[in-house]
């Protein structure tokens, strides 16, 4: 199957507290480039359009003119709520959109490409590792959107439950280690010391 511009999306989430790293996540320094400006800029080498779903009262850095900014409705009701608004502010026409945290500096795009050609006729893909689900490392059918906002209505904010309710398929990590040896498409900086380690491993000045 192969990934046309149109056909499949983006949903890039910025709107956590970034309470362990003491600042915002998506303004840190990666590089040349700011952390949530990265993430867009490596996603859409494999998907588009892009939305960015922001906190209410949280303005994203600059960003390419085409990327959809979307908001959370309410704060802190985890992720779920931002696919919520993910999913709704996508354009018609697009299938399915690869939903990542701003916080993903270490993003493969070939990670992004598996991941879609993994989803076939399933609402949702998923990287599994043994117990632990990857819901912002995952593909969704944007048919889910309706589904999704009622979870989160309902308080239903679990991504497992969404997993189990819908038509989903998991893909166990070390399968996707054919495409990122290392996982780093996995990779949140939830630390300073994440923070650190990471621009070292991409070779760049801490």
């Amino acid at each position: 199957m192969s990934v046309k511009a149109g056909q499949f999306g983006g949903i890039v989430l910025c709107g956590g507290k970034s309470s362990r790293m003491g600042q915002p996540k998506m303004l840190l320094p990666f590089g040349d480039e700011l952390m949530l400006p990265r993430v867009v800029r490596i996603l859409s080498e494999v998907v588009s359009p892009i939305v960015v779903v922001a906190a209410p009262d949280v303005e994203p850095p600059a960003l390419p003119a085409d990327v959809i900014i979307a908001r959370d409705e309410e704060e802190g009701l985890g992720p779920l709520a931002g696919l919520a608004a993910g999913l709704a502010a996508m354009p018609a026409g697009v299938e399915a959109a690869y939903a990542s945290a701003c916080d993903a500096p270490l993003l493969k795009p070939e990670f992004v490409r598996f991941l879609l050609d993994a989803l076939g006729e399933k609402q949702m893909v998923i990287p599994r590792e043994e117990k632990y689900y990857h819901p912002l490392a995952a593909v969704y059918k944007t048919e889910l959107a309706g589904q999704v906002a009622t979870m989160v209505e309902q308080r239903r904010l679990r991504p497992v439950f969404l997993i189990e309710e819908c038509d989903s398929c998991t893909v166990d990590v070390e399968t996707l280690r054919q495409v990122d040896p290392e996982l780093d498409s996995l990779r949140n900086l939830n630390t300073p010391e994440d923070y650190e380690t990471a621009l070292r491993d991409a070779g760049l000045n801490t």
